[in-house]
C-alpha cells in the first residue's frame, strides 16, 4: 500500500511539474504579450514593462519548483529518501506559494486552485506512504 501511494503521488507530482513550466514560459519568456499580461490582471503596456523584471524571477521560481519534481521523481529509484525529500519540498513549495497569492489577489482563487490541488494531492500521497 505504501508503494502505491508513493507512486500516485509522483504520479500527480509529475502533473504539477508541466504546469509550472507552463507559468515559467508565460512569467519569463511570453510576459511582454499583451495576452500574457492580462491573463495576470495588467492592463497597459506600461505595467507590463514595470512588472517585467519581477514576473522573470517569479518565473524562474517556478522553473526551479517543476525542476524539483523531476529530480526527485528521478531519484526515487536510486536514492528514495532523496527523491522523497524533494518532491515533498517542491509540491509543499506550489502548495504555500498558491496560498500566499491568493491571500494577497483573492482574484486569482481559480488560479491558484490549479496550481497548489495537484501538489497538495502529491505531498498527502508521499506523506502518506510513510504511514502506510
Amino acid at each position: 500500500m505504501g508503494s502505491l501511494l508513493l507512486v500516485t503521488g509522483a504520479s500527480i507530482a509529475a502533473i504539477s511539474a508541466p504546469v509550472h513550466v507552463y507559468i515559467f514560459v508565460l512569467e519569463s519568456v511570453l510576459w511582454m504579450r499583451p495576452s500574457t499580461w492580462r491573463v495576470f490582471g495588467l492592463r497597459t503596456q506600461a505595467d507590463a514593462e514595470m512588472t517585467r523584471p519581477i514576473a522573470y524571477n517569479q518565473g524562474f521560481y517556478n522553473l526551479f519548483l517543476a525542476l524539483g519534481i523531476a529530480v526527485g521523481i528521478a531519484l526515487l529509484g536510486a536514492n528514495p529518501s532523496a527523491g522523497i525529500a524533494l518532491v515533498l519540498t517542491s509540491t509543499l513549495s506550489m502548495v504555500l506559494a498558491a496560498l500566499v497569492l491568493v491571500t494577497s489577489n483573492r482574484r486569482m482563487l481559480r488560479a491558484t486552485a490549479i496550481q497548489r490541488l495537484p501538489p497538495l494531492l502529491s505531498a498527502l500521497s508521499v506523506a502518506l506512504s510513510f504511514a502506510a
